[in-house]
């Protein structure tokens, strides 16, 4: 299936600003209320169904041969525009 990127905006950013975007979406997430992003003059509102399926993934990106490379932890949240439901539960999840 074709992707169409809608927003997408990557800086550096210190650990507790990025503690505060996740606050905040978090918050909105908590109230039920929708998000929007905004970078510059690009902007994209989403309004997440109460169930969404929510992947975790750590990952390291390495160079041929390397055994060091770039480390990323990524939050995604997905759902069907056509649907309000979410996926079946996979396990508990544990953030430490």
């Amino acid at each position: 299936m074709p992707e169409e990127v809608l927003f997408k905006t990557e800086a550096m950013r210190t650990r507790a600003d990025v503690a505060e975007y996740l606050r905040t979406v978090a918050d909105k997430l908590d109230g039920g209320e929708s998000l929007t992003l905004t970078a510059g003059n690009d902007s994209v509102t989403m309004d997440p169904p109460e169930r969404v399926e929510f992947e975790v993934k750590a990952e390291r990106e390495t160079s041929k041969g390397a055994s060091e490379g770039e480390l990323s932890i990524e939050f995604e949240l997905e759902w069907d525009e056509r649907q309000s439901g979410g996926a079946g539960d996979t396990g508990d999840l544990a953030i430490e």
